[in-house]
């Protein structure tokens, strides 16, 4: 990629941050805690075709900000490929987690929480807002996805 490349598409984004989804790992995890703290941590991560799904402990910072603060924003760490993700927050003992979203989550990772030693909870990211951009052409249209619903 270039800056010379011509601005993709709102349809094209949409694709290639569905495409990151699929194929990325990790994933940055911005959280607050009721003080307004801020928090920022990478997760492994699994996308469903409808949410992102998480696992850390539940007693760390990033576990009770995720689950009492319920939102989020995600991003990807590349700086000339930028998507953000804010999404709504459901929390999971590693017992109530389906099993659906723990399996798929220990294909893709390697590791399952609910085996653990330690005690692990699993976060839903279901998304509300996603913006996607490269480069400064591409940020008048970077808008994606509001209020839960696909704008593309």
């Amino acid at each position: 990629m270039t800056i010379m490349e011509a601005p993709r598409s709102p349809e094209r984004r949409k694709q290639d941050v569905l495409d990151r989804l699929e194929r990325e790992s990790d994933i940055w995890v911005a959280s607050a805690d009721p003080e307004g703290v801020p928090c920022l941590v990478a997760l492994w991560f699994v996308w469903d075709g409808e949410a992102l799904w998480m696992a850390t402990r539940p007693g760390n910072p990033t576990g009770r900000n995720l689950h009492t603060g319920r939102r989020t924003r995600l991003a990807f760490g590349d700086t000339q490929d930028v998507v953000l993700i804010d999404g709504d927050v459901e929390s999971y003992d590693r017992d109530e987690v389906p099993d659906s979203a723990a399996e798929a989550f220990h294909a893709k990772t390697g590791w399952d929480p609910r085996g653990d030693s330690a005690p692990y909870a699993f976060y839903r990211v279901l998304p509300r807002a996603v913006q996607a951009w490269r480069e400064v052409r591409e940020l008048p249209q970077r808008h994606l996805m509001r209020n839960g619903m696909w704008l593309v």
